[in-house]
């Protein structure tokens, strides 16, 4: 659904979006500012007041979700706009801070991107979508392209023909067309279902092929997320972590003291991948940012360091793995550093 824009936030985006910019930032006490190429910049404005944010945001957002925000202090929502012609997705987080409304809007092309725009290798992503069940994580800090990798990833997995796709997102971000005979539900968490938990518990009496979370943030999720991808289902999430073992270790942590070692027995089982993603600001002025990519496949050794968690030893598994298209951050970077 196309919201209505306030003519002065249009401005805003129209200019930064020609910048290529991720966010626009309002908060009350600052000018309007946008992150590009992973720097902040103020826009030529005056400093916001709490009113400015409020009448900027009006139209944007449900009336609905304005009422409640007040009680709930934070909310989670996403709109389609026409801007400089194009459509995109806005991803808009309400906040409060010092009792004064901030919004956080990021900017999403309403289309998903190839691999080629976004700098992922193509390989990778062709055995990365071979996988037939299990668990891909995808990792990284926020605002390091999680999400889009994963849209690409089911894209490309819906182009293959014959699938069923049920997504889980908070909230839904990119829009996953259905192609060739693939069948697509996109459920969002606060219209749709109540929790990730709640998603993923009936995804599974939705005959899906693929499941994908939006983030993997809690012991039950993260226990559901395994049983699905031990029963035959193709399971990708994203987490917040810097590299593959921090992700294994997180992953397992989220689990009681009790429960861990069984959790850890059915990781080792089930992970296929890990993806680590870094944004590093390119040499050249004004342009994109490179992505730098950790990539670790669950090979034997590496399922025998989950299970004993022996999680030290994954980083040296990485390095010897590159016959099978494993790489470390460390050498990722020093890639981009040579190119």
């Amino acid at each position: 659904m196309q919201r209505e824009l306030n003519e002065t936030l249009r401005g805003w985006l129209e200019q930064i979006t020609l910048k290529n910019a991720s966010d626009l930032h309002l908060i009350s006490g600052y000018p309007p500012a946008s992150r590009q190429q992973g720097r902040m910049l103020f826009l030529d404005s005056p400093t916001l007041t709490d009113l400015d944010v409020r009448n900027l945001i009006t139209g944007l957002v449900p009336q609905e979700v304005l009422t409640t925000f007040p009680s709930v202090k934070n909310a989670d929502l996403a709109a389609s706009v026409k801007v400089n012609g194009l459509d995109y997705r806005l991803r808009i987080n309400l906040f409060l801070n010092q009792g004064h409304i901030g919004a956080c809007i990021r900017i999403i092309p309403d289309q998903i991107p190839d691999f080629a725009w976004s700098s992922f290798p193509i390989d990778t992503a062709i055995k990365l979508c071979s996988f037939q069940d299990g668990l891909i994580l995808c990792t990284g800090i926020t605002g390091s392209g999680k999400s889009t990798t994963l849209a690409m990833l089911v894209d490309r997995i819906c182009q293959q023909g014959g699938k069923r796709v049920v997504t889980i997102e908070d909230p839904i971000e990119l829009q996953i067309q259905p192609k060739n005979g693939s069948i697509v539900s996109q459920r969002e968490l606060g219209s749709d279902l109540d929790s990730f938990a709640d998603g993923l518990k009936f995804a599974l009496r939705q005959d899906p092929d693929v499941i994908l979370i939006g983030e993997i943030r809690d012991s039950e999720s993260a226990r559901l997320a395994l049983t699905a991808a031990e029963t035959g289902h193709l399971v990708l999430s994203t987490m917040h972590t810097r590299d593959a073992k921090g992700a294994i270790s997180r992953y397992t942590d989220l689990f009681p003291s009790t429960l861990q070692q069984e959790a850890r027995s059915m990781l080792a089982s089930s992970l296929r991948a890990i993806v680590c993603q870094r944004l590093v600001p390119s040499p050249v002025p004004d342009e994109p940012q490179d992505l730098a990519l950790e990539v670790m496949y669950n090979i034997a050794p590496i399922a025998v360091a989950i299970r004993n968690a022996k999680f030290e030893s994954i980083d040296n598994y990485i390095l010897t793995g590159r016959n099978e298209g494993m790489i470390t951050m460390d050498e990722s970077l020093r890639r981009l550093q040579l190119s």
